[in-house]
């Protein structure tokens, strides 16, 4: 059965979709069965792993509105143990749709139920907001990471993310944990990145996790050709703190302290 874990923050340009991209690029080169769900109307883990947003296709919007089957979403990627739920500008309007729906928190559990014995990890990339898309994928997920950048204002807005979190667990999903806070965008040349990491590992102590994603132009780079860094560059510094990451999460087998 699936391991559900979602990548959430409502702030933008923190390396979420970075980070769904390519831990599950990770993940799957380490033999792991994972499903990467794009949920986010940007499409930007969709076009990341070299899908086209204007290419007629189903995607989620369909299977959350249209009543399609999940199964019947799925897109095979460039990584044999990685495929895909693609997005587009169609999800734009979903959340004003969902709101006639009964039991709208819910769509996206069901929807995952009819493929999560299929594969190790189900990975969510939800969008930059705390509404309905990313309700669904929190009230789906086992758990949640948060990636937040080594940068100003880095926590501004997290209080509001873990109060939905807490919220989420009570009314709709009692199993949702914090799988870890992943601090991203490092640059150890700057000495803001350390005081922030600091700051960060300081106040939230183990819910951190161990590797840290460091700013890295390959990293950057990678999303444009439309592929995870692994297959850009294997050796860049970007690739190496993903696959460290993957391991960290497999290996631990276990969820960082809520």
């Amino acid at each position: 059965m699936a391991r559900v874990i979602c990548i959430a923050n409502q702030k933008g340009g923190v390396g979420k979709t970075t980070t769904a991209i390519n831990l599950s690029a990770s993940m799957a080169v380490a033999e792991k069965k994972v499903l990467l769900i794009d949920i986010d109307p940007q499409g930007n883990s969709t076009s990341g792993m070299g899908f086209s947003k204007e290419e007629p296709r189903e995607t989620i919007y369909h299977a959350l509105l249209r009543g399609s089957g999940l199964k019947e979403m799925i897109q095979k990627t460039e990584l044999s143990y990685l495929d895909m739920v693609t997005s587009n500008t169609d999800l734009i309007g979903a959340e004003v749709e969902l709101i006639q729906v009964k039991d709208r928190e819910k769509k996206l559990v069901r929807l995952i139920k009819e493929v999560e014995a299929r594969y190790d990890y189900i990975l969510i990339d939800c969008p930059p907001s705390l509404g309905l898309l990313t309700i669904n994928s929190l009230t789906a997920a086992h758990s949640v990471i948060i990636p937040l950048q080594c940068e100003y204002y880095a926590m501004e807005g997290l209080g509001q993310l873990l109060k939905t979190i807490r919220l989420i667990k009570q009314a709709l999903n009692p199993k949702l944990e914090i799988e870890g806070i992943l601090l991203t965008m490092f640059d150890s040349r700057n000495n803001l990145s350390h005081q922030v990491a600091h700051e960060v590992k300081n106040h939230f102590k183990d819910r951190v996790f161990e590797t840290v994603i460091p700013r890295n132009i390959r990293l950057s780079e990678a999303p444009s050709h439309g592929k995870p860094v692994l297959l850009y560059d294997i050796h860049s510094r970007g690739a190496e703190s993903y696959l460290s990451l993957a391991r960290e999460i497999m290996a631990n087998g276990r969820i960082h302290g809520n």
